[in-house]
């Protein structure tokens, strides 16, 4: 079995302990950039930047983005995994089935391991689900 093949990761209160809307470093209030703007900027503060490899910042539905995400890469939904603190994504996004955990403190190096291996089970247990659909059932 093989790992997600997109990892996606929420912005605001998972990434950072912040909302970026509506602020720039070194944030003070500027009407004239935007949110995408100012997330980006953030990423390359962090240096996070390093650890893309394809990135789309997206504001609005989650589900309208993740539709976008997976026609632009070619990645089924259930080969992706999403960290978001909000449970009305984590609720929408799955319906699709991609792997979502609810981040309640903000993503951690343990968080992310712990869910790999959740992932990798879930994958082993479907793949050990007799095929109903061939014999008939």
């Amino acid at each position: 079995m093989s790992n997600p093949k997109l990892v996606v990761f929420d912005l605001d209160y998972t990434l950072w302990a912040f909302w970026v809307q509506g602020v720039d470093p070194p944030f003070h209030k500027d009407k004239s950039t935007g949110d995408t703007a100012g997330a980006n900027q953030l990423l390359s503060l962090y240096n996070l930047d390093q650890y893309i490899s394809f990135k789309q910042i997206y504001p609005g539905s989650k589900v309208t983005h993740f539709k976008r995400l997976q026609a632009d890469s070619g990645v089924p939904f259930t080969d992706m995994m999403f960290f978001d603190d909000e449970q009305r994504n984590i609720t929408d996004v799955s319906s699709l089935g991609v792997h979502c955990v609810l981040v309640h403190h903000g993503v951690a190096t343990k968080l992310v391991n712990e869910e790999l291996q959740h992932f990798l089970k879930k994958r082993c247990l479907t793949a050990s689900q007799p095929d109903r659909t061939s014999d008939g059932h």
